[in-house]
């Protein structure tokens, strides 16, 4: 039997659409430009990172591992052709996960900035890749150097109890990581988010600053205030059909047929709720926003909802007379 002959059968989906498709990257993995005057960004295509570049130094805004020493080669790239020191004399964390700060060690000896959580729980995670910050603060940092500013803040826990807004004001640009998924659906369980309130809340957040230019953290293009409102419309779609589907599916035949076993009765009434909820958002923004087609993404996402709207809001709560 050949590799062939044995490999799973996978399901087709369909096209991403163009809108969520970013630049072609170049012989090495990575695609860098210019965001607005000094500042530039860098992907691979599915993280990403940005950077300052001054007259005194490199400030980087995270360090995703994907990206990893092309991050090198991207800075390398940016200052050479605008006749600037390539030296890294900052690093900003966005937040704590492996995902966006992996490659932090990479920049050695550097200022490492980030929110007082960040700092407690790199010490806890104790791995050398990711050091922990230098210069904490609580609700708000202001960051200058070589003549730039960057904000710094803190709204509460969102995506992870420590992920903050990082506002580039005189670049027009916001920096808000894994919370909207530019182009595309959030991947599971919107986007692995510890606090479901939170994120639900901090795209609204976002829209109460002044920008045009979003950096997600995540694939291959830079957002507008129109993906954000897309993102939106996404997510309040699927918390209308969460709170309708909570109000239609009657739980009893599940308990009935399970009895005793009380987890499956739990089971299929929340699975038969989560599907039916979920089900008219993936054929509303399938070829919309890209994996809209992917069930378990939406599903996942729902299912969040959905247990935030039990759990945080008291939804479907009944009290036993």
């Amino acid at each position: 039997m050949s590799a062939r002959d044995s490999a799973p059968a996978l399901p087709d989906y369909v096209p991403v659409p163009e809108s969520a498709l970013g630049p072609e990257l170049n012989a090495n993995g990575y695609f860098v430009d210019r965001v607005q005057d000094n500042l530039f960004w860098v992907t691979d295509g599915t993280y990403q990172a940005a950077f300052l570049a001054t007259t005194d130094g490199v400030v980087l805004f995270d360090a995703p591992p994907t990206i990893g020493h092309n991050l090198r080669r991207a800075v390398d790239e940016i200052t050479a052709a605008e006749d600037l020191p390539n030296k890294v004399t900052h690093l900003v964390y966005s937040h704590h996960h492996a995902d966006h700060a992996g490659a932090s060690y990479l920049f050695g000896d550097v200022i490492r900035i980030g929110h007082a959580e960040t700092q407690r729980l790199l010490r806890r995670d104790n791995d050398r890749a990711r050091p922990a910050p230098d210069v904490i603060f609580d609700e708000n940092y202001t960051l200058e150097v070589g003549g730039s500013r960057v904000e710094l803040a803190y709204h509460g826990p969102n995506h992870s109890p420590d992920n903050i807004y990082v506002q580039f004001p005189d670049h027009d640009t916001m920096m808000q990581i894994d919370i909207v998924n530019i182009g595309w659906v959030p991947i599971y369980n919107l986007n692995l988010s510890e606090d479901v309130p939170g994120y639900l809340d901090a795209p609204d957040r976002a829209m109460e600053y002044s920008w045009t230019h979003y950096l997600s953290g995540h694939l291959g293009r830079i957002g507008t205030r129109e993906d954000v409102v897309l993102h939106q419309q996404y997510i309040a779609d699927i918390v209308d059909s969460a709170h309708a589907a909570l109000g239609s599916v009657d739980p009893t035949p599940y308990f009935v047929r399970y009895g005793e076993n009380a987890w499956a009765g739990v089971a299929g009434y929340l699975d038969a709720v989560t599907d039916q909820a979920a089900a008219p958002i993936i054929a509303k923004y399938t070829g919309v926003l890209a994996a809209a087609d992917i069930p378990a993404l939406t599903t996942t996402t729902t299912f969040s909802i959905l247990q935030s709207i039990r759990l945080d809001l008291g939804g479907g709560s009944q009290v036993h007379p």
